[in-house]
C-alpha cells in the first residue's frame, strides 16, 4: 500500500484502482485510504477482486508476489510466480489493452520478462522498477539485487571521475575491497530493513511513485529500469531484461541512453544478461 499511499499524496493519479484476492483487507485499506483523501489532492479510489475495476488504465502497477517458504529454492519460488503471473498479467493487459505495465515483483527483471510476454505489450510499454531505488545510494545498472553492476566510472568529484580523485589524494587510502564493500552495502541496505521491521515499504513505494509521475507527466526523465535490453552495451543472444538508463514517458520506454562504460563494467553487465538468461530457460516460456 506504500505505493499507492505515497501516489495519492503526492497527487500523481486522478484515480487509483485497487485489486487484491485478500476482499476484507482490501476493502478496508480502500476505507482507510478514502478517509485520508479528505487531506488531500482529490484522487478517486477503488478496489475490487475484479480486474475489471482496472479497466482502462494508463499505467498499472503490479506488486503481487509469492512469499518464499523456509528452505524453498529461488527457481521453485520464481515457478511460483510465473502460475501467479499467468492469473494476473492476462486479465489486466485485456481490461487496459493500451496501458503501460510497471512491475516491482521481485525477481523483478525475471518477471518483467515473464509479464512482457503473457501481455502481449510491445516492449517498451513493459518496464521493472529495477534498480531505480539502489541507484539513489549508488549508480547500479544490469541484474537487480546482489550482483547488480556498481558504476564506478559514471561517478565524479568536481568534475573528476571518483577512481582518478582517489588515486591522486595521498592523505586517502582505499583498496579495491573497500569499493566493493560500499556496493554490497548498498545492495544488502535493504535486508537491514526487513532484519528490523519485517519488509520494506517506504523507500520502494516513492521509488516506483517517482517513475508513475515521470510516465503519467511525461516528464521525459532518464531512470535505471528493467528493460529490454537486447542490442545494447553489446548485449545479445537472448531476450533479457536488464535495469540500463531509460528515458521515460506517457508512451512508456522512449530509448535508452548510450553511457561510456569501463571493459569491466560492459563485461560483469553482459554476464548479468547470460544468469539471467540461464534462468528464464528453466521456464519454459
Amino acid at each position: 500500500m506504500a505505493i499507492a499511499q505515497t501516489i495519492l499524496t503526492q497527487g500523481i493519479a486522478n484515480e487509483i484502482a485497487l485489486v487484491d484476492v485478500n476482499v476484507d483487507k482490501l476493502r478496508g485499506e480502500m476505507l482507510d485510504l478514502q478517509h485520508a483523501a479528505a487531506f488531500l489532492p482529490r484522487t478517486k479510489i477503488s478496489a475490487s477482486a475484479d480486474y475489471s475495476n482496472t479497466r482502462g488504465s494508463d499505467l498499472v502497477i503490479v506488486t503481487a508476489g509469492a512469499r518464499q517458504i523456509t528452505g524453498e529454492s529461488r527457481l521453485n519460488l520464481l515457478q511460483r510466480n510465473l502460475s501467479l503471473f499467468s492469473k494476473v498479467i492476462p486479465p489486466l493487459a485485456a481490461k487496459s489493452p493500451d496501458s503501460i505495465f510497471l512491475i516491482v515483483s521481485n525477481p523483478v527483471d525475471v518477471l518483467t520478462y515473464v509479464a512482457w510476454k503473457l501481455s502481449g505489450f510491445p516492449s517498451n510499454r513493459v518496464i521493472g522498477s529495477g534498480t531505480n531505488l539502489d541507484s539513489s545510494r549508488h549508480s547500479l545498472w544490469g541484474k537487480h539485487g546482489d550482483s547488480s553492476v556498481a558504476l564506478w566510472s559514471s561517478i565524479s568529484v568536481g568534475g573528476v571521475p571518483i577512481l582518478s580523485f582517489l588515486e591522486r589524494q595521498e592523505e586517502i587510502a582505499y583498496e579495491k575491497q573497500t569499493l566493493e564493500k560500499i556496493h554490497k552495502e548498498v545492495v544488502e541496505g535493504a535486508y537491514e530493513v526487513i532484519s528490523l521491521k519485517g519488509y520494506t515499504s517506504w523507500a520502494i513505494g516513492y521509488s516506483v511513485a517517482s517513475l508513475a509521475r515521470t510516465i503519467l507527466r511525461d516528464q521525459r526523465s532518464i531512470h535505471p529500469v528493467s528493460v529490454l535490453a537486447k542490442g545494447f552495451y553489446g548485449i545479445d543472444g537472448g531476450e533479457v531484461f536488464l535495469s540500463l538508463p531509460a528515458q521515460l514517458g506517457r508512451s512508456g520506454v522512449l530509448g535508452v541512453t548510450n553511457v561510456h562504460l569501463t571493459d569491466e563494467e560492459a563485461a560483469q553487465l553482459r554476464e548479468s544478461a547470460r544468469t539471467i538468461l540461464e534462468v528464464q530457460g528453466q521456464l519454459g516460456i
